[in-house]
């Protein structure tokens, strides 16, 4: 038996099941290599609470009550809360909460719902603050560094969740994706991560940002393990949930081996121009001929509007973001400042001492697209193009089964190297914005590297409710490739 931190979820959860290890075993051995907070990529362990969920687990192990999951450890982005780990969102003005409840993903992925898949949580993960970033630069409490290049980014806002599955620190967590925040850190990690179709995954108990664009996925090394996590993280939760879909939970594990011979993968001529680094192209060229020699056909699609999703997105998601977090004002929860004269006062110290520069900075914005005056010039026009963005990918789909293209334009780039200049960081989601502003299903796919050595990701875009033929797409490469299977040095 392989090593257990280089065992994949599907091999951890065999192994527990026919008993060749305990699920105290497990959690022990991952606790282990957590000393010292690697890459900075946890927020909040407790061993005690780890162990205690293992041993429950062993427990329905010996008694044949498992889950299909059951035992095999699991990381929380910390945008989800958590009744027994402190949830802060990335963020100072909730340091040290602790949530009366988890959220609806938590409860399905762990041990405290009857119907859990009796994963077990082995801590919370770093993200930027309220999800907002590419990086993981934004995090209140310190950068996520690179597994792969400790002077890199990890990408984000999910960069914790990343490197954690990178260095082997879990087998999986999970992510959030708004604009790319699965998919662009799994690209820069060189794992696995898949954001499903908006609404097939409980929003509930997750930390809203922009909430017509949010959607919890998770973060593997292989699409398999992806797979397994996505069965029992879907599902209607209409009585919590007013954005779930009620469409049942699909076992997306039982097409996995489904021939792709004929399958038409839609290639947009705006996703391979002159801003695409010539390592990452060649990368995706790679990937591509290997699904031509699957059976699979290349079809030329266009996505006329790809370049406008970035001032979209970054009118809505900020409009969102701005009423979405007008409820962290230091009255019911969360930091509130210790010196002020009156209840406005309040609201703006504890607003201006608790909150991040790059929080501030969407909060304003989208205020500004939402006044009188500018909501028609800019949010309502925004909400125009986003109806034909969406319009673009069903012509597209009409040409094609998937489509595929690159996760960002580059490589992870060096810590700090776009400090100074937000904006680099917004253009780099270029081509994930799209399907996000569609709520497509789409995933992030190791294939290959670029300069440096570092990961490249392909990225793979299905049409609504295709999240099957997408990890089915993604798990054929990875039986024809052995990116998914390779780790940063002195892991």
């Amino acid at each position: 038996m392989n090593s257990l931190h280089d065992m994949t979820v599907a091999e951890l959860s065999q192994a527990l099941k026919t008993k060749q290890v305990s699920a105290v075993e497990v959690a022990t051995g991952f606790l282990a290599r957590l000393g010292g907070n690697p890459h900075n990529a946890f927020l909040d362990i407790d061993s005690e609470v780890t162990l205690a969920q293992a041993q429950a687990c062993d427990a329905r192990l010996a008694a044949g009550t498992a889950g299909p999951l059951e035992g095999v450890p699991v990381g929380h982005k910390d945008v989800f809360v958590t009744r027994d780990f402190a949830t802060t969102a990335g963020s100072k003005i909730l340091a040290g909460y602790r949530s009366p409840f988890d959220a609806t993903l938590v409860q399905k992925l762990g041990t405290s719902a009857r119907d859990g898949a009796g994963m077990v949580t082995v801590g919370k993960l770093n993200c930027d603050e309220f999800a907002m970033g590419s990086a993981n630069e934004n995090s209140a409490y310190g950068v996520v560094t690179n597994p792969w290049d400790t002077a890199r980014v990890p990408g984000g806002s999910s960069g914790g969740s990343a490197a954690a599955v990178a260095a082997r620190l879990v087998p999986a967590a999970t992510g959030t994706d708004t604009g790319g925040s699965i998919r662009q850190p799994a690209s820069f990690c060189g794992i696995t991560g898949i954001k499903p179709t908006y609404g097939r995954a409980s929003r509930y108990g997750m930390i809203a940002y922009a909430s017509s664009l949010d959607q919890g996925g998770p973060m593997a090394r292989t699409a398999e393990d992806c797979a397994l996590l996505l069965s029992a993280m879907c599902g209607p939760d209409l009585d919590r949930d007013s954005t779930s879909l009620d469409v049942p939970a699909e076992d997306f594990t039982a097409s996995l081996n489904h021939s792709i011979e004929g399958l038409r993968i839609g290639i947009p001529k705006e996703f391979f121009g002159e801003g695409l680094h010539a390592d990452v192209r060649a990368a995706l060229d790679a990937a591509l001929r290997e699904y031509e020699k699957l059976g699979a056909k290349l079809v030329p699609i266009s996505l006329p509007r790809t370049e406008l999703s970035i001032p979209v997105y970054y009118i809505i998601a900020p409009a969102e973001a701005s009423s979405n977090l007008s409820r962290f004002d230091g009255v019911k929860f969360g930091h509130r400042a210790k010196d002020y004269v009156d209840l406005v006062d309040m609201y703006k110290k504890t607003r201006a001492e608790g909150f991040g520069n790059e929080v501030k900075r969407r909060i304003m914005t989208g205020a500004y697209v939402l006044s009188h005056g500018y909501y028609d010039a800019y949010y309502l026009q925004a909400q125009k193009i986003r109806r034909m963005i969406a319009d673009d990918f069903q012509n597209a789909f009409k040409e094609c089964d998937v489509i595929a293209g690159p996760v960002a334009p580059s490589v992870a780039w060096k810590l700090g190297e776009n400090a100074g200049d937000p904006v680099a960081d917004y253009l780099a989601d270029i081509f994930t914005l799209p399907a996000s502003l569609a709520g497509l299903p789409g995933m992030s796919v190791p294939a290959g590297f670029g300069a440096q050595g570092m990961p490249v990701g392909l990225q793979l875009i299905g049409n609504y409710f295709k999240e099957a033929q997408l990890l089915n797409a993604a798990h054929r490469l990875q039986q024809a490739s052995d990116f998914h299977l390779q780790k940063p040095a002195g892991v």
